[in-house]
């Protein structure tokens, strides 16, 4: 099975202004783990996760004053849709990091997270036995 097939192509993208309590409710109300950060003033596309608040909230970091510009990830692994789910899993155990941006050429098509790759690996099983 490839990327493409159990990617999610409904991504919440914010700018870089938004500040890290914005992007953290953005992130609740869709019971999603990450958000898309693109900054027109810079290249490429980043990624915040939800380790990424965590993180500078456990520093004591103010989430209504800082910013997702500086607590994103910009050198971000991306994913192509037509890798296997293997090749997206090897590259997260790989980079430590529990989402990968699905990108092709300039794209944004979607995320692929650790849970996606475990559903369509649990519905495959579970098929399998049937």
């Amino acid at each position: 099975m490839r990327v493409r097939d159990a990617m999610s192509s409904q991504v919440l993208v914010v700018g870089p202004e938004h500040t890290l309590r914005q992007a953290a409710q953005m992130m609740a109300t869709r019971r999603i783990g990450s958000a898309i950060v693109i900054d027109p003033d810079s290249e490429g596309v980043g990624i915040m996760t939800e380790r990424d608040v965590l993180n500078a909230i456990g520093r004591g970091l103010d989430p209504d004053v800082e910013h997702t510009s500086a607590h994103l990830t910009w050198d971000v692994v991306y994913a192509s849709p037509d890798w296997t789910l293997e090749d997206a899993a090897v590259a997260m155990a790989r980079g430590g990091f529990r989402h990968l941006v699905v990108m092709e050429e300039s794209d944004v098509l979607g995320i692929i997270s650790v849970r996606d790759i475990m559903r369509v690996w649990a519905q495959q099983h579970t098929s399998a036995k049937v």
